[in-house]
C-alpha cells in the first residue's frame, strides 16, 4: 500500500511539472521576464542561477530553462541583475527601481524623465498609476525588449505637482466634470457640486486636482477660479495665461506698495546725476505703448562730431532688491504680450507712470552717452544716471514720415540719427552680423477684442533706428564691463545675452539639403566666413519658390539665444560682449544689469556668480514661457478671425510638414492651419523627414514646404486653437 501511495504520488507531482510547463509555454516571454524579476525580488540577497529559478518557476523543460537563462542575461545587461560570477545572478534594487518626473506630451504620450538625467522611459496609460504631468515618481523598470525603448510601471507617486489646470465646466442637476483639451492630462475631472467656486455650465475655470483615489475611474478636483463664460475675451485671454501659470492680475499688496512711490526729486536723489534736461530729447515707439523705457538726445558738438545719449528708464532707483515689488517682478521675469493687452512686470504706477520717459516731465534715467562723428565711429563715451525731460513721443509711423519726407518735428535729429544708425547697421552686417527678417502678424480688433482684420508689421527705418541705438547701448554696457586689459584679471560677474554658433551637424545637414536646389553654405572656418555665407544664402533664396523652406530651415539651425554669467558672445549679431540694458520696465535681466552696474561704477566687488547665473536661468525660462502664451493669443486670434470664413477657399503657401499633416500659412491673412493626413485621400503619403516634404507612394506627389496651394477652410475650433484646411 506505502509502494502505491508514493508511485501516486510521483505521478501528481509529475502531472504538476507537466501543468507548469505547459502554463510557462503559453507565457509571453515578456511575463516570464516578470516572474524571473518577481522571483529575484523575493529574494534580493541571494545570489542564484538559472537552475534555481526555474525550480522556484517549477520550470523543467530544457527548452525554458534555456530561455530562463537567456532572459537573465538581457536583464543583467540591462543592470536589472548583477551578474556576480559567470552565470549566477542576484538581484540589483538600484537599477529596478528608478525615480523621476512623468510626463505627457501634446499627443498623448507618457514619459519617466530619470532623475539622473538619461533616457526617457516608456510608461504605457494602464501602467501610469494615475500620474500627472509633472509629478514625481517612482517607478519598477520592466525588462528591455529588443527593437523597444525602456519601460516601467509607475509604483508609487512620491510628490503631487501643484499644478493648475485650465478648462470648461460641463454642469449636471448632480455633478460637474472639467473637462480639458490639454491632451498632458489625459482626463476629465470630477467636481463636487460643493467645489464648483461659483462656476457655472459652460465656464471656462482654473481647477486644482485634490485627490484620485485608487478606485476612482477620475480625479476629484475643485475650481479655485472662475474666468468667465467660454468664448468670451477677456475669459479667453486669461485662460492663456493661466495655462502656462503666468498671472492675470497684480496682487493687491503689490500695487500698493508701488503707490507709495513718488517722483520727489530731492537734492539727494538728484546728486551726482547728469542733467540733460536742457538737451534735444524724444522717444520713437509703436503708437499703442503706454511704458516708454528709452528715449534718445541729440546735440551737435562742432563740426563733424555730435553727443548721443541713450537714455533708459532708472527702474533701479524705484525697485529696490527683496522688495515685494522686485520679487513680485523677478518672479514674472518678463512682461507678456498678448494680443489685445500687456501683462507687464512692474505695477501700472511704475511702468506707465513714474519710470516712463513721456514728454514735457522730469525723469530718472540711466544713460549711454556717446560722442560720434559722421562715419558713426565712437571717438567717447560714458556711463552714468541722468534726469532728462523728453521733447517729443513718436510713434515708428510718424518718425518714418519723417525720415521719408525730410519734413517734421525735429527733423534735423531724426535724419541725422538716422544715417547714423544706417552706417551703425552697414557695419554690424559687415562684421558678421546674420540678417533674418522676422514677420510680426497684429490684428485690428474691434472694441470687444474681436479681430475685424490682420496685417503684417513692417520693419522701416525708423525701427532700425531705435534698434541700433539700443544694440549700441547694450554691446557697450557688456563690453564696459566684461571686457578687461589685464588679461590675467577675472572680469567681474555679470548678466550677458548670449548666443551660441550653430550646431555643426545641423549647419551640415542644412548645407547637404541646400545643395539639392543648387545653392551653397560655408560650414567651416571664421564665424565673419560662416556669417557672410549664411547671408549671401538668405539673399539667394529671396523671392524664389523655395525662400520659405529654405528660410524656416535655416532659422531652425540656430541656437536661441539666453542670459548667463558665464560670456560667450552673440553669434546672431556678431558682438563679443552683449546684455540687455535697455529694457528695465519690461525685462528684468536689465534690471540685474542697472543694478550691477551701479555696483561696480561706485568701485564694488564682484557679486556672487552662483546666485546670478541661477537668475539668468529663471529669466531664460520666463522668457520661453512668455512666448509661448503670445503665440497662442495669437493662434486663437486666428482662428476667432477665421471663423467667418468657413467653406470659402484660399491662396496659401505650406509652412511646415509632419506625419500628420501638412501646416499652410494663408497668403493674404497669414493665419496657419493644418491639413490632416486623413484629408490626403487621393493616396498613401510618406513622411518624408530628411527632405520636409510628404510624398505619396503611388502618385508620387510630393508636397514641400515653400510649395503654393490652395485650400477651404475646413473647420476653425476655438477650444483647440486649431483651423482645419482642405486641399483643393
Amino acid at each position: 500500500m506505502k509502494k502505491k501511495r508514493n508511485i501516486t504520488s510521483k505521478k501528481k507531482v509529475s502531472g504538476s511539472k507537466k501543468k507548469a510547463n505547459r502554463r510557462a509555454h503559453q507565457m509571453t516571454r515578456r511575463q516570464l521576464t516578470e516572474n524571473i524579476l518577481s522571483t529575484f525580488a523575493k529574494r534580493p540577497g541571494e545570489i542564484l542561477n538559472y537552475k534555481q529559478i526555474s525550480r522556484d518557476l517549477n520550470i523543467s523543460s530544457a527548452a525554458l530553462r534555456q530561455q530562463v537563462f537567456s532572459i537573465m542575461q538581457d536583464l543583467a545587461f540591462d543592470h536589472l541583475l548583477l551578474e556576480v560570477d559567470r552565470g549566477r545572478f542576484k538581484y540589483n534594487a538600484l537599477g529596478h527601481i528608478i525615480e523621476g518626473v512623468f510626463q505627457r506630451d501634446h499627443r498623448g504620450n507618457n514619459k519617466l524623465l530619470p532623475d539622473d538625467g538619461s533616457t526617457p522611459i516608456d510608461i504605457a496609460d494602464c501602467n501610469s498609476n494615475h500620474a500627472l504631468t509633472g509629478d514625481r515618481v517612482r517607478a519598477q523598470l520592466f525588462a528591455k525588449r529588443k527593437g523597444k525603448n525602456l519601460e516601467a510601471e509607475i509604483i508609487q507617486i512620491v510628490e503631487r505637482k501643484d499644478q493648475q489646470l485650465v478648462g470648461v465646466i460641463e454642469v449636471s442637476p448632480s455633478y460637474a466634470f472639467f473637462v480639458t483639451d490639454d491632451k498632458k492630462v489625459g482626463t476629465d475631472v470630477f467636481i463636487p457640486k460643493e467645489e464648483l467656486n461659483g462656476a457655472k455650465d459652460n465656464d471656462k475655470v482654473i481647477c486644482k486636482i485634490t485627490d484620485w483615489p485608487s478606485n476612482a475611474k477620475n480625479p476629484l478636483g475643485r475650481v479655485i477660479a472662475v474666468l468667465g463664460p467660454q468664448g468670451d475675451n477677456n475669459a479667453e485671454m486669461h485662460a492663456i495665461l493661466a495655462q502656462y501659470g503666468l498671472p492675470y492680475k497684480y496682487p493687491e499688496n503689490v500695487e500698493k506698495e508701488a503707490d507709495k512711490l513718488s517722483l520727489d526729486l530731492t537734492k539727494e536723489v538728484l546728486k551726482g546725476r547728469e542733467d540733460f534736461r536742457k538737451v534735444t530729447t524724444f522717444t520713437i515707439d509703436p503708437a499703442d505703448a503706454k511704458d516708454f523705457d528709452d528715449a534718445l538726445s541729440f546735440e551737435k558738438m562742432g563740426e563733424n562730431k555730435y553727443q548721443i545719449g541713450v537714455h533708459i528708464a532708472d527702474v533701479s532707483h524705484y525697485v529696490t532688491p527683496k522688495s515685494v515689488i522686485d520679487e513680485e517682478a523677478f518672479s514674472r521675469g518678463n512682461s507678456i504680450y498678448l494680443v489685445d493687452r500687456t501683462i507687464p512686470m512692474l505695477p501700472e504706477k511704475l511702468c506707465n507712470d513714474l519710470c516712463s520717459l513721456k514728454p514735457n516731465v522730469d525723469r530718472l534715467a540711466y544713460s549711454c552717452i556717446f560722442t560720434m562723428n559722421d562715419e558713426a565711429k565712437i571717438l567717447e563715451y560714458h556711463i552714468t544716471r541722468t534726469i532728462i525731460n523728453s521733447d517729443r513721443r513718436f510713434s515708428y509711423e510718424e518718425a518714418q514720415q519723417v525720415i521719408e519726407t525730410g519734413e517734421g518735428d525735429l527733423k534735423e535729429e531724426i535724419l541725422k540719427l538716422n544715417q547714423l544708425a544706417q552706417t551703425l547697421r552697414d557695419k554690424r552686417f559687415k562684421n558678421g552680423a546674420i540678417g533674418f527678417e522676422s514677420q510680426e502678424v497684429k490684428f485690428k480688433l474691434d472694441e470687444k477684442g474681436k479681430p475685424i482684420g490682420v496685417y503684417i508689421k513692417e520693419s522701416k527705418e525708423a525701427n532700425h533706428l531705435i534698434e541700433e541705438f539700443m544694440l549700441l547701448a547694450n554691446r557697450t554696457v557688456a563690453t564696459h564691463i566684461g571686457k578687461v586689459k589685464d588679461k590675467r584679471t577675472k572680469p567681474k560677474t555679470f548678466v550677458y545675452r548670449i548666443h551660441e554658433q550653430p550646431d555643426q551637424d545641423k549647419m551640415l545637414n542644412l548645407r547637404d539639403f541646400i545643395g539639392k536646389f543648387g545653392y551653397k553654405l560655408k560650414t567651416s572656418g571664421s564665424n565673419l566666413e560662416i556669417s557672410d555665407s549664411f547671408n549671401k544664402l538668405l539673399s539667394d533664396v529671396h523671392g524664389k519658390k523655395e525662400e520659405t523652406l529654405i528660410s524656416t530651415i535655416a532659422i531652425r539651425s540656430m541656437a536661441k539665444a539666453r542670459y548667463s554669467t558665464e560670456n560667450i558672445g552673440h553669434y546672431g549679431l556678431a558682438f563679443d560682449y552683449y546684455t540687455h540694458f535697455t529694457s528695465p520696465i519690461r525685462r528684468y535681466p536689465d534690471l540685474m544689469v542697472h543694478r550691477l552696474l551701479t555696483e561696480y561704477l561706485n568701485g564694488g566687488k564682484s557679486q556672487n556668480q552662483e546666485k546670478y547665473e541661477e537668475a539668468c536661468k529663471h529669466c531664460s525660462e520666463t522668457e520661453l514661457i512668455a512666448a509661448q502664451a503670445e503665440r497662442d493669443s495669437i493662434k486663437y486670434k486666428q482662428v476667432e478671425y477665421m471663423q467667418s470664413y468657413l467653406g470659402k477657399v484660399f491662396d496659401g503657401i505650406i509652412s511646415g510638414v509632419a506625419e500628420w499633416g501638412l501646416y499652410v500659412e494663408l497668403s493674404e491673412s497669414h493665419c496657419e492651419g493644418l491639413v490632416p493626413m486623413r484629408s490626403l485621400d487621393n493616396d498613401f503619403y510618406i513622411y518624408d523627414e530628411q527632405n520636409y516634404c510628404l510624398i505619396g507612394r503611388r502618385t508620387k506627389q510630393r508636397y514641400t514646404i515653400g510649395d503654393k496651394v490652395t485650400v477651404k477652410l475646413a473647420a476653425a475650433n476655438l477650444e483647440r486653437r486649431q483651423i482645419d484646411f482642405e486641399l483643393v
